[in-house]
C-alpha cells in the first residue's frame, strides 16, 4: 500500500470558495499532436481520460525487461511514454527516465536535490505527465515539479499546501492538477507561474478531465465541478453523494466515475443529472480505479476483487472477471483486450467482448498501479520490497 493511504480520510480540509486569478488568462492553445501508437503521455492517455491505447498489443506477451527500485519503494502509478522513452515515478522520490526498448536508465531526478544519505525525501504518489519538452509530477510535500524531458534537469517548481496525488493534464501552455489542499491549480507550463486557482471543499485525488473549454474535477467533497479553463471560474456544480478517489472519464456529454460508496455513475454533465447508477448490492465495495471506455463498453476495477464491464448506454452489467484480491489498478483497453493488475500479484489480459482470460502473468508483489501501453509494449509497476517496473511485449 502507499504511504498515502490517508487519502481515505473523510474529514474535510477547508470550506472552499473560489480564489481570484493571479495572472491574466492566456488564450488556450491547441494541444501538440503525438504519435498515438507510440505514446502514452499522461495517466489515462488523453484529456478525456478514457484509458484506451492507440494500438493493440501482440497476441502473446513476454517479459522484455524489468527495472528494480533500489530501496524497494513503490512504482506508484502509470508510466508516461513519449519518443521511445518511459517516465516512471516512485514513492522513493525518484522520477526515472528509461529507454522503452531496453529498459536502460537514462536519467534520474530526485524530489529533493542533493539529499543526505538515508534521509527521507518526499515521494511521487501520482503518475507523471509528459509534454513535448517537460515532465510534470507532484510530490508528497505538495511540490509540483517541471523537469526537462531530455536531460532530467529541473525547470521550475511550484509549492502547494498539501500532498499532490492528482496527475496533471496539459493543454496548450497550461498545466492543470489538484492537491490535497483542496485546490485545483492552473499554471503556465513555461514558467510555473499561477494562472488561476479554484478552491473546492476537500481533497482532490483524481486527475482533471478536459472536454472543450472545460475541465472537470471530482474529489473528497462529493461534488462534480465544471471549471472554465480560460477563466478558472466554476460554471456548474453537481453533488454526487459520495467522495471519489478515481478520475472521471468523458465521452461526449457523458461523464463516468466510480465512488467510494460502491457505485459507478453515468452523469450527463450538460443536463446536470445522473443518468444511471451501477452497483452490486451484495458487494458494495469502493471503486478507486478509474474506468476505461471504448465504444459501448466501460471497464472498471473494484475493491470487491473483480473487474466489471458495463453497458455505457444502459448501465447494465455485461460481464465480471474475478481475481483473488482488490483491483485498484485502472484498466487499459488495447485493441480487443483489457489489461489490468490485481493485489493478488497478477497482471491479467481479458477479452473485451466476453471477459474471458486470454493472458496472465504472476509477479512477486501486488500490482495496484495502472498499466501503460505504447509502441507494442505494456508497462506496469509493482509494490513492496520486490517492487519493479515491468515491460511486456513480443520477443
Amino acid at each position: 500500500m502507499r504511504r498515502t493511504t490517508t487519502l481515505l480520510i473523510l474529514t474535510s480540509l477547508v470550506a472552499g470558495v473560489r480564489i481570484g486569478t493571479t495572472a491574466p488568462p492566456a488564450k488556450v492553445a491547441k494541444v501538440a499532436k503525438t504519435d498515438e501508437k507510440s505514446s502514452w503521455p499522461n495517466f489515462r492517455n488523453g484529456h478525456q481520460l478514457r484509458g484506451v491505447a492507440g494500438s493493440a498489443l501482440p497476441e502473446t506477451l513476454e517479459l522484455i525487461w524489468s527495472q528494480p527500485i533500489p530501496d524497494g519503494m513503490v512504482f506508484t502509478s502509470a508510466a508516461a511514454i513519449l519518443g521511445g522513452r518511459v517516465y516512471a515515478s516512485t514513492l522513493g522520490g525518484e522520477l526515472q527516465c528509461l529507454d522503452l526498448k531496453s529498459g536502460k536508465l537514462l536519467w534520474k531526478y530526485l524530489s529533493a536535490p542533493k539529499p543526505e544519505p538515508d534521509t527521507f525525501i518526499p515521494g511521487f504518489p501520482a503518475a507523471p505527465t509528459v509534454s513535448a519538452d517537460t515532465v510534470f509530477v507532484g510530490d508528497e510535500d505538495g511540490v509540483f515539479h517541471a523537469v526537462d524531458r531530455k536531460t532530467g534537469k529541473r525547470r521550475w517548481v511550484f509549492q502547494t499546501q498539501a500532498e499532490v496525488n492528482s496527475s496533471a493534464v496539459v493543454i496548450g501552455d497550461r498545466v492543470i492538477f489538484g492537491s490535497w489542499d483542496a485546490n485545483l491549480y492552473c499554471l503556465d507550463t513555461r514558467t510555473g507561474k499561477k494562472v488561476w486557482t479554484f478552491a473546492t471543499a476537500d481533497r482532490i485525488n483524481g486527475s482533471p478531465a478536459i472536454a472543450g473549454k472545460y475541465t472537470f474535477v471530482t474529489g473528497c467533497d462529493q461534488h462534480l465541478r465544471m471549471i472554465n479553463i480560460e477563466t478558472g471560474k466554476q460554471e456548474h456544480d453537481m453533488e454526487l453523494g459520495s467522495f471519489m478517489i478515481a478520475s472521471p472519464a468523458i465521452v461526449d456529454n457523458m461523464l463516468y466515475v466510480g465512488t467510494h460508496d460502491g457505485e459507478f455513475l453515468a452523469v450527463d454533465w450538460k443536463k446536470q443529472e445522473v443518468v444511471w447508477r451501477y452497483s452490486d448490492p451484495e458487494k458494495m465495495q469502493p471503486y478507486h480505479a478509474s474506468a476505461a471506455i471504448l465504444g459501448n463498453r466501460i471497464v472498471v476495477g473494484s475493491q470487491d476483487k473483480r473487474v466489471h464491464c458495463i453497458d455505457r448506454k444502459t448501465g447494465e452489467r455485461l460481464w465480471v472477471f474475478s481475481t483473488r484480491a482488490q483491483v485498484n489498478s485502472s484498466p487499459v483497453i488495447a485493441g480487443d483486450r483489457v489489461y489490468f493488475g490485481s493485489a493478488d500479484k497478477h497482471v491479467y489480459g481479458v477479452d473485451l467482448k466476453t471477459g474471458k482470460e486470454v493472458w496472465k502473468y504472476r509477479g512477486k508483489s501486488d500490482f495496484n498501479a495502472a498499466p501503460s501501453v505504447a509502441g507494442g509494449r505494456l508497462l506496469i509497476g509493482s509494490e513492496g520490497s520486490k517492487a519493479r517496473l515491468l515491460c511486456f511485449g513480443a520477443k
